[in-house]
């Protein structure tokens, strides 16, 4: 036996192990979490005409931009905002903690107005560059407005042509207040103020910033996934991989003995490989997700059985341990790569015409599909040959690879 080869066998089996036992809870924790997985709220809006402002494409677009800025200001984690056909916007918030305050901000259609005593709007929200909530002198909250260039110049005539009168500051057409003006003002800021709290003056702000809705949105649907709920269908994926996983285990060690050992050892550094990969680029796992990496699971033992079928043809042909191994690599790729690439085409078609959890199941297929080519077809082979060369066996039964037995003609 070459003991350098084999030290190098288990050298690597071990750091795989150890790093699967020790990494593999962080990892899985940390990765973000669907709604599906841990709770959240499930909203859709339906867009509706009004005679100052139709639905159409763009009004509808410009909406879930609008949208998307509001629930990002809300600092929740990986929101879901999209289309729904023509004139309806799904939104998910995954983990949100008080789902009434951010669905009341998501359709709210934030018009914000400047009238003079007269009641005639000079200014909108359109002349806002900025706002942000702050303590007053009085030690009240207040929101802090910031115009544009154009916007002051407005402001200072609204003021300046008022002074000594009256002006009102709305939002949707209610007053949020009405102060008298004393001089005009032409630093290009002003503060609203009336916000009970704080929390209701950040909210403000927020709604401020990220501008009116061109459209009226009106609550179609709103679901919420609670907590216990999410984590139940958690505790069921979890099982469903852990069974499957186990079930692969047992059937490449019954079947492909040090081979299939291999590759069981090799499927535990893809599932870390992949989980790593996601935290990485931030990616969202919900329960169409996990069974996107089930069904990439299945295709790297696929790839591995492809492999190792090709090598016992290999051997029964006469050839050596490690030529037979190496041939039955070869032989094996161009089929692994035209499944895999077919995989890939599917995924891609998937992403680009699915939604959401769709989107989901596609991101993680590919990933999927990707990585279990590196493992399968680089990692197993590196550590067959390490295995093949330390010369702990020349016999092909060891590996899986033993020609089947001829039944004897009585």
């Amino acid at each position: 036996m070459r003991w350098d080869n084999m030290t190098k066998f288990l050298i690597l089996v071990v750091a795989i192990v150890v790093s699967f036992g020790f990494f593999i809870k962080p990892l899985a924790s940390t990765v973000k979490q669907g709604l599906d997985l841990q709770g959240g709220t499930h909203v859709v809006l339906q867009a509706v005409d009004t005679p100052n402002a139709k639905v159409d494409d763009d009004a509808l677009n410009r909406s879930v931009k609008i949208i998307e800025r509001r629930v990002n200001e809300l600092g929740l984690t990986e929101p879901v905002i999209q289309r729904q056909g023509k004139d309806r916007i799904i939104v998910e918030l995954p983990g949100v903690k008080d789902p009434e305050k951010a669905i009341a901000m998501l359709g709210r259609t934030a018009l914000l107005e400047f009238k003079d005593m007269t009641g005639k709007t000079v200014m909108t929200g359109k002349d806002l560059k900025d706002s942000k909530a702050s303590v007053g002198q009085n030690g009240k909250p207040v929101v802090g407005l910031d115009f544009s260039v154009e916007g002051g110049k407005k402001f200072a005539i609204l003021t300046s042509q008022n002074i000594g009168k009256q002006i009102s500051i709305s939002l949707d057409g209610q007053v949020l207040t009405s102060p008298v003006v004393n001089e005009a003002i032409t630093g290009g800021k002003a503060q609203i103020s009336g916000s009970r709290n704080m929390e209701e003056a950040e909210h403000l702000a927020i709604l401020l910033r990220s501008g009116s809705l061109p459209v009226q949105l009106e609550m179609l649907e709103n679901r919420t996934v609670g907590p216990t709920l999410g984590q139940d269908s958690k505790d069921k994926s979890v099982k469903a991989f852990a069974i499957g996983l186990g079930g692969i285990f047992l059937f490449m060690l019954v079947f492909y003995r040090a081979s299939g050992l291999v590759a069981d050892i090799v499927l535990l550094f893809y599932t870390l490989l992949l989980l790593a990969i996601m935290r990485g680029l931030n990616a969202t796992l919900t329960l169409p997700g996990i069974a996107g990496i089930i069904l990439s699971i299945g295709m790297a033992v696929d790839a591995n059985v492809l492999i190792f079928e090709r090598f016992k043809e290999e051997v029964i042909k006469g050839k050596t341990l490690r030529s037979a191994m190496e041939a039955g690599f070869s032989r094996a790729f161009i089929t692994i790569l035209d499944s895999n690439i077919t995989t890939l085409m599917a995924a891609a078609v998937l992403f680009y015409l699915g939604t959401g959890p769709i989107k989901g199941f596609a991101i993680t297929l590919a990933l999927g599909v990707l990585i279990s080519m590196f493992t399968a077809v680089a990692v197993t082979r590196y550590m067959l040959r390490f295995l093949i060369a330390s010369n702990i066996t020349s016999n092909p039964a060891f590996y899986g690879a033993a020609a089947p037995k001829k039944e004897v003609a009585k």
